[in-house]
């Protein structure tokens, strides 16, 4: 780093490539919720794919969620670079208030409905383990600990599941700027983000006693936002002289991805819980390949991708509401008996149909309420970026 700690790269707030990437990944994630229902290894693709293909397309949901932990942080911390000019100069009142307009009327929503759901006895939606309720259910989405519940108690119902990766994220940013206050200064923040980074593989390792906790534990992924904000941190200070050292930086990044998404099975045995720390790595090397290209000549989309960047743009509408299409696709599916055979032809409407659900959320709620909570609680606030360009 230089020796200020004021940005000296100017930072844009869009990317066609972080917006492919986040795209890939929650297709990931609904494709493996299909998965689990509809597996293509029991259908025609298994008789001309490897396993390994197949396993990548269905089985990858976790680790698309952890590159969602470090976009989030690289997009995050980049927003406020641009705002503020150093995380030390961040404006909490702000920061939270734009959290809070982007994160709580889909999430408030989201949990009225599911309630609903529950109490009018639907199926895949009611709450059914003994040591679970309702009104626990509420408390534990809407105060930022259903994955602690869920560690305690068991999996709540698919729709109540996703939050989990909620939680983590925002109880990270309510700490966030707090810390950056404290420490002021890039160089006492830097060693404790490079630390809280690094310590993924140990503490998913120290959590091997509860599958559950384990998988949706606060610190291993905060670790992987934490390497979102180191991202963005170099971003803002560093810039290649060299395109090769770029397109370098965008393979290396690219195919420890492949290695993890594709490969896992067989990096696990010798890397253990260091495959995350790949994951994590290689996604913050992807996005600042991205980044830097991106800063240097002007941002070309990726030919044939826009509609994968769309589900990028609205990926978090997506993510908290493609659980009620895939239990209705899945419905429609062992209603019309249809044999797994075939499963694979019930991705496509999937897919889909969680896009166009995203997008009515997006349009008729997330961008107005966002839009009004923003005028209202921001003094001259700054107008409102394209729907679905950063993380907040």
């Amino acid at each position: 780093m230089t020796g200020s700690d004021r940005p000296v790269v100017a930072l844009p707030a869009r990317s066609p490539g972080i917006d492919l990437l986040r795209g890939l990944s929650i297709v990931l994630v609904v494709m493996h919720h299909v998965g689990l229902r509809i597996p293509l290894k029991q259908g025609v693709l298994a008789t001309f794919l490897p396993k390994w293909l197949l396993s990548a397309l269905i089985y990858n949901g976790y680790e698309a969620v952890f590159v969602f932990f470090v976009i989030s942080g690289f997009l995050i911390t980049t927003n406020t670079l641009i705002r503020w000019g150093s995380l030390g100069a961040i404006d909490v009142r702000t920061f939270y208030v734009r959290r809070a307009a982007r994160i709580l009327p889909c999430l408030a929503i989201l949990v009225a409905v599911l309630s609903v759901l529950h109490l009018v006895g639907a199926r895949d939606y009611v709450i059914s383990h003994a040591n679970q309720s309702l009104p626990r259910a509420i408390f534990s989405a809407l105060g930022l600990h259903l994955n602690w519940y869920e560690g305690h108690t068991g999996y709540l119902p698919g729709g109540w599941d996703v939050l989990w990766s909620l939680s983590i994220e925002e109880v990270f940013y309510l700490g966030f700027p707090l810390l950056c206050l404290g420490l002021r200064r890039d160089r006492f923040l830097v060693p404790v983000l490079v630390l809280l980074a690094l310590s993924l593989p140990a503490a998913r390792a120290a959590l091997a006693g509860n599958e559950i906790w384990q998988e949706k534990a606060y610190l291993p992924g905060m670790a992987g936002i934490a390497a979102g904000v180191l991202g963005a941190l170099i971003a803002a200070r560093f810039r290649p002289q060299r395109r090769w050292a770029v397109m370098l930086l965008r393979a290396c990044g690219t195919g420890g991805l492949v290695a993890v998404f594709c490969f896992e099975g067989k990096l696990w045995p010798v890397l253990g819980n260091g495959v995350l720390l790949v994951l994590t790595g290689s996604a913050v090397g992807l996005v600042l390949s991205f980044h830097w290209q991106e800063t240097s000549t002007p941002a070309h989309p990726f030919p044939g991708t826009g509609w994968l960047r769309s589900f990028g743009r609205l990926s978090y509408e997506i993510y908290l509401t493609h659980m009620f299409v895939v239990f209705l696709v899945v419905r429609v599916f062992r209603a019309c008996s249809g044999g797994l055979w075939w499963g694979v032809l019930w991705y496509v409407p999937a897919v889909a149909l969680s896009w166009l659900l995203g997008w009515l959320v997006a349009r008729t709620i997330s961008s107005r309420c966002e839009r009004a909570l923003r005028r209202r609680w921001i003094t001259a606030a700054p107008p409102l970026e394209p729907l679905g360009a950063t993380a907040e």
